[in-house]
């Protein structure tokens, strides 16, 4: 008497364990795709900007070589040009940035 009882309450468990593994499973189908490197510096910037601000504005490392900081460069400027839709600010700060780490820099600093 006990046998057909318990075989179904292991069915009515696998049931509600399906039911809800496959909620589990829809909202994480449903969950927004975030990409786990962040390919551009989110962050403020610093009063005066240095070698390491530089090189995160820039997407590379601060002893990078200039190839890679001019393609970088030209990665992020399109991508924030200010006749494509940038601000006139970030654009400075993208071009502040190659000269910082080109070494190209007079020590003047943003114009903003």
């Amino acid at each position: 008497m006990a046998t057909p009882f318990i075989a179904g309450v292991a069915v009515a468990a696998a049931a509600y364990a399906s039911k809800y593994g496959i909620q589990a499973w829809n909202a994480y189908k449903a969950r927004p795709v975030v990409p786990r490197i962040r390919k551009f510096y989110e962050g403020g910037f610093q009063s005066a900007m240095n070698r390491r601000e530089a090189a995160l504005i820039l997407g590379v490392r601060e002893n990078a070589p200039s190839e890679k900081i001019k393609e970088a460069h030209k990665k992020v400027m399109v991508a924030n040009h200010p006749d494509a839709g940038g601000s006139h600010h970030l654009a400075s700060k993208i071009n502040e940035a190659k000269e910082i780490l080109l070494g190209k820099t007079k020590g003047g600093g943003s114009a903003f």
